[in-house]
């Protein structure tokens, strides 16, 4: 192209389509659901002998796991369906997402149905996962603490298997960027700072 310059002199620009760039490595979350972090993860099976993909949506401020996903695939419309799960649930008021490059994020619908919701997508830079690195954290604990250690025989023993990890992580495990308190502790006193008050962060 350069020889028949067809560039004329000009660069190419990565993310020259609309994608708004992360500006901030550690994003400063002053509550919950203002800042949420989501990631796909490889988990093989043994049992058939291929890696299945693990979907994730971590909440920044408790680093608590809101909703995830086990499938043979993800592709745009897994995306979209545990989206609109997950607001089933929380509200999308002045809530940014940060994901990486891969097309399930990239893709129009997705960005259009962030977009509709008021939701704003904050897009990593090419190669650098630090961007992303709370839950790059939490998907390196899970390879470690649970993926190295089990042969899971079928989809389905390893959806058992990440549910109560998770479950254990947001209820047990202690974290010392929390002050040795749990995410779901975090989490409960933020809206629940009196016992029979609860703040309406759940949809009605």
């Amino acid at each position: 192209m350069k020889e028949n310059r067809l560039l004329y002199g000009s660069r190419i620009r990565i993310g020259a389509f609309g994608r708004q760039f992360i500006r901030f490595r550690s994003p400063k979350a002053e509550r919950p659901l203002q800042y949420l972090a989501v990631d796909i993860k490889y988990v093989h099976v043994h049992g058939t002998g291929r890696n299945a993909l693990l979907l994730t949506v971590m909440d920044i401020y408790s680093r608590k796991v809101l909703i995830h996903m086990l499938r043979h695939s993800i592709k745009k419309g897994d995306v979209l369906v545990m989206l609109s799960l997950m607001l089933l649930e929380y509200k999308a008021e002045g809530m940014t997402l940060r994901n990486d490059n891969g097309s399930q994020f990239i893709a129009h619908a997705v960005r259009e149905y962030l977009k509709e919701k008021g939701i704003c997508q904050e897009f990593s830079h090419m190669a650098t996962p630090e961007d992303n690195a709370y839950i790059e954290a939490l998907h390196s604990n899970l390879q470690l603490e649970v993926i190295r250690r089990f042969e899971f025989d079928s989809i389905y023993h390893a959806e058992l298997t990440i549910n109560r990890y998770y479950e254990w992580y947001n209820e047990k495990r202690r974290h010392g960027a929390l002050n040795g308190k749990t995410p779901e502790k975090v989490w409960n006193e933020y809206f629940n700072p009196c016992p029979g008050i609860t703040k309406n962060y759940l949809i009605a």
